[in-house]
């Protein structure tokens, strides 16, 4: 037998807390499911210091736990877990946890997006002391030294131009001889005396004291030979991709795979499913704009099912 839920919200980290608050609040009794990280990016990241309210910094771990049992006193029920499968075709909707089947009214999807990563041991070491994917977030953290950017396309340019207004340096390191970024973004950030090309390089290893990052060793993709840069941050500008495998066929998404919303709602291209935080946002992937969606999702599935109350599903 499948376990019925009028709302099942796949996802946590802001977007789904506060899905799950707004929507519990309202009396929908929405069934999160968590994922395999609790809480989302957020739980990888050391000090939070730009989400509104907290006037000292909050660890992102502990936001995140603030979030979700704001959201479990109003009755949200949590579900440990990943959802393997969905079939978004049919009413009620079909989700699968492994082999366990789930059917629910309506849908919110707060699977998030994951920053590409180098995939080098030294990366996971340092992260969250020194190595970020986020600049706009951690970057008043480098005030006054000197940076590392990876990458070469337009998100590569817009951290390293953000990096500037902290860092004494911002080195952009690209792996092959020239960049790929738009022309416009290319001419803003090489007109910044600030920022320093390092081309035809790739990062062979963050170097670290054991607490923070000291430093870089570069390796060239031409020779193949190492040199070591100082720098007391790695920031990865090589893009996210979007949570959205299991979706693929199922919902209009752009060609990168962020699903699209019907602005200024939360609607997909299916009725009855809604998208909240970085799996709908190319642009902003902040911690209180995926909040906001969140909000704006629990309201829009809560008018939905008022508004389909009297539906007999297949």
């Amino acid at each position: 037998m499948a376990q019925h839920e009028r709302l099942i919200i796949i996802g946590s980290g802001p977007a789904g807390y506060t899905a799950a608050l707004y929507a519990s609040r309202a009396s929908l009794k929405p069934l999160l499911v968590e994922g395999l990280q609790p809480g989302g990016q957020l739980t990888i990241t050391s000090e939070v210091e730009n989400y509104p309210g907290f006037v000292e910094p909050i660890l992102g771990p502990e936001l995140m736990e603030r979030m979700k049992a704001q959201a479990e006193r109003f009755g949200t029920r949590y579900e440990l877990g990943e959802v393997t499968r969905v079939d978004l075709s049919r009413k009620p909707f079909q989700l699968w946890m492994d082999d366990r089947l789930l059917t629910a009214d309506a849908v919110i999807i707060a699977t998030g997006a994951s920053a590409k990563w180098l995939d080098i041991p030294s990366e996971k070491r340092y992260q969250g002391r020194g190595v970020s994917a986020c600049a706009t977030c951690d970057g008043f953290f480098f005030r006054g030294v000197e940076v590392a950017v990876v990458g070469g396309g337009d998100t590569a340019m817009e951290e390293a131009n953000f990096l500037t207004k902290f860092a004494t340096r911002v080195h952009l390191v690209h792996r092959r001889d020239e960049l790929r970024a738009s022309k416009i973004m290319q001419e803003r950030t090489l007109r910044n005396p600030k920022v320093q090309l390092q081309l035809s390089s790739t990062i062979d290893e963050i170097l670290g004291d054991g607490k923070a990052v000291t430093g870089v060793r570069l390796l060239s993709t031409k020779d193949g030979s190492k040199r070591e840069l100082p720098v007391k941050g790695v920031f990865m500008g090589i893009g996210h991709e979007p949570n959205t495998r299991i979706f693929k066929g199922q919902l209009e998404m752009n060609d990168v795979g962020y699903l699209v919303v019907k602005a200024p709602s939360t609607y997909t291209s299916v009725p009855g499913v809604f998208a909240a935080g970085d799996v709908s946002d190319p642009s902003y992937r902040q911690a209180v704009s995926a909040a906001g969606t969140g909000c704006m999702a629990a309201i829009d599935a809560e008018r939905w099912l008022g508004e389909h109350a009297t539906e007999t599903w297949d």
